[in-house]
């Protein structure tokens, strides 16, 4: 029997049209010889009556804040509508199916309500149902403890649902519809340019989620790389091949995608650099105090006489009054935003940094800052350059 997991987010399954595409999808999988466990979010985003976001809106502006398990409950309610919606909607189609909510389903997590991590998933029910020609249709987002509560995963979690479900029954692939083609190499709402990836590797994706694009949640790509079962990011409303996320994109691609020095553009707004002269004082740990007040930093360069590094915009005033009462001299640089260039290929290839820095500098596009790993090349410049920056890149690289 060849399995594949197929999730449907909220805008696949948000109206009657959008869950006749979603019926259509499934039908196409059973035609190619496969048999799919299907794994649904919650109908709609917010503003529709059964999405996630509307839930908890009508319990607090009715009733007030939640507990922890009252908050799971109410939750996986959403889901659950969808999965039964699904299921009768095939049912109708002439089509065997069944509801499972995770606990049912065999995702098993621990007791932290609202961002349960998953411990393991028992497949025994979903391959019994099968074996017998009838499709799960699962309720993502959720799962549940060894003593039976309710748990839900955190933001993401229908992916990783569907990634952990995909490990359990042994899929060929896991995919993920969504309302777009596939992950494209910068965000288009950003870039003109940006176009559909055919095939990305794990860690590139990773590297794009760490940077600020919006792609599949980490968590689930992690489950699918251990396992090397390939996911694939496609459009519930065309006919679209979408992104492969997979080990070796040579198994999907040939030629000039396979050899491109970069792979994407990501990007994150609202970056504040600060630069602190003396910060070596004996006996003292500014880092570490940083941390302690809960304050992230990231593009850090540590020199002799000054640290330079960036945080979210979001704490300036709480980093600026820890480094007064410490009697720290700093610099405040407002108003930036970080671009990251990624590519597995890039690794050991000389010259791509120079590339980079001598493209923005043609568009006189300043560098204030910059990092570098061995798949990743990053940028701090002007949040109004953005735009602009990752233009130039894609048309530096040939992305």
């Amino acid at each position: 029997m060849r399995i594949i997991v197929q999730k449907f987010g909220g805008t696949s399954v948000a109206t009657s049209e959008s869950r006749q595409h979603v019926v259509q999808k499934i039908k196409a999988a059973l035609e190619a010889g496969f048999m799919p466990v299907v794994v649904v979010s919650a109908i709609g985003r917010k503003g529709a009556p059964y999405a996630t976001d509307t839930l908890i809106d009508f319990v607090t502006n009715n009733a007030g804040e939640m507990s922890p398990h009252s908050y799971d409950l109410l939750l996986s309610c959403g889901e659950i509508i969808s999965a039964v919606t699904v299921t009768t909607l095939l049912q109708k189609a002439g089509i065997s199916a069944k509801a499972f909510t995770g606990g049912q389903a065999g995702i098993i997590t621990d007791h932290y309500h609202q961002k349960a991590d998953l411990l393991s998933a028992r497949p025994e029910a979903l391959l019994e149902s099968l074996e017998s020609g009838v499709i799960p249709v699962v309720a993502g987002f959720q799962g549940m403890t060894l003593e039976g509560e309710i748990t839900t995963l955190g933001r993401g979690g229908s992916d990783t649902s569907a990634a952990m479900i995909g490990v359990s029954v042994k899929a060929e692939r896991i995919e993920i519809f969504t309302d777009v083609d596939g992950i494209m190499t910068a965000d288009p709402n950003v870039c003109g340019k940006a176009k559909i990836i055919p095939a990305i590797n794990y860690m590139e994706v990773f590297q794009m989620a760490d940077s600020g694009a919006k792609v599949i949640h980490p968590r689930a790509v992690e489950y699918a790389m251990r396992a090397n079962i390939p996911l694939v990011i496609k459009n519930t409303f065309t006919e679209e091949p979408g992104t492969y996320i997979l080990q070796n994109v040579e198994d999907i691609v040939s030629g000039e995608q396979v050899h491109r020095v970069i792979t994407s553009v990501a990007h994150r707004y609202h970056r504040s650099q600060f630069r602190i002269h003396e910060p070596h004082r004996k006996g003292e740990n500014l880092l570490g105090a940083i941390a302690d007040h809960d304050i992230s930093i990231d593009l850090i360069n540590i020199f002799p006489h000054e640290i330079v590094f960036t945080v979210d915009e979001s704490d300036d005033k709480k980093l600026s009054d820890l480094l007064t009462q410490k009697g720290y001299q700093y610099e405040i640089l407002t108003n930036c935003s970080k671009i990251t260039a990624i590519g597995e290929r890039m690794t050991g290839v000389p010259g791509v940094m120079a590339r980079i820095i001598s493209a923005l500098s043609r568009e006189q596009i300043e560098v204030y800052q910059t990092a570098d790993s061995l798949t990743t090349i990053a940028c701090l410049i002007h949040a109004d350059h953005v735009a602009k920056a990752i233009d130039v890149l894609h048309d530096e690289f040939q992305l």
